[in-house]
């Protein structure tokens, strides 16, 4: 094991190598035993930092909700681009991480959602708290579309984030099943339809 790790960053390096795993296999299908030999890390090291699998999954939604909330607002309020136009960009990066249908661990809101919903409370409740988290952004990045004048819409800001966010999450899951771009598509088409955007 790499005695660099011996500190507050071996569990964010666990957590980095098993997102990748558990991303592309799910979560039920894999076991400790893989994530601790990808990450080279001694089973004693695991769990000192996660008391259980339920703990590190958590842990794991955690970090990954983190991760996804900071990329967002570098994608929002990092350019000198009308609102609309940035907001656009987050769905236009979501339909491309999707088209491959192998996220590598980038998309485990879709990935695991439905899977550990019924498994781990502790789980469901992160997931819960993250994708409300990524719909609060959403819902004041709409907000700022209006203000500064690049949505012209009157729907109410924080029904549009949600309906918007399940859209997606919907038809990430519907490209998995058919594997076809379609779903992304329309979910592409109805979100500017929702925006009142031009195609």
């Amino acid at each position: 094991m790499n005695t660099v790790l011996l500190n507050q960053d071996l569990p964010r390096h666990i957590l980095a190598v098993a997102q990748k795993i558990i991303g592309t296999k799910g979560y039920a299908a894999v076991g400790l035993t893989e994530i601790l030999a990808a990450a080279d890390v001694p089973k004693g090291s695991f769990y000192y930092y996660f008391k259980s699998k339920d703990a590190f999954g958590e842990a794991l939604l955690n970090q990954y909700f983190d991760d996804y909330l900071a990329d967002i607002d570098n994608l929002l309020y990092s350019q000198d681009k009308p609102m609309a136009e940035r907001l656009m960009s987050y769905w236009y990066n979501w339909k491309d991480s999707q088209e491959s249908f192998d996220c590598q661990g980038k998309c485990l809101a879709v990935k695991l959602g439905a899977e550990v919903s019924d498994l781990s409370e502790a789980m469901r409740l992160a997931l819960k708290s993250g994708t409300t988290k990524i719909i609060a952004h959403l819902e004041d990045a709409i907000n700022a579309g209006k203000a500064d004048g690049s949505l012209k819409i009157d729907t109410d800001a924080n029904a549009l984030a949600n309906t918007l966010y399940q859209l997606w999450l919907g038809a990430s899951l519907m490209a998995k099943i058919t594997r076809s771009k379609n779903p992304l598509e329309n979910a592409m088409s109805t979100t500017k339809s929702l925006l009142n955007l031009k195609n």
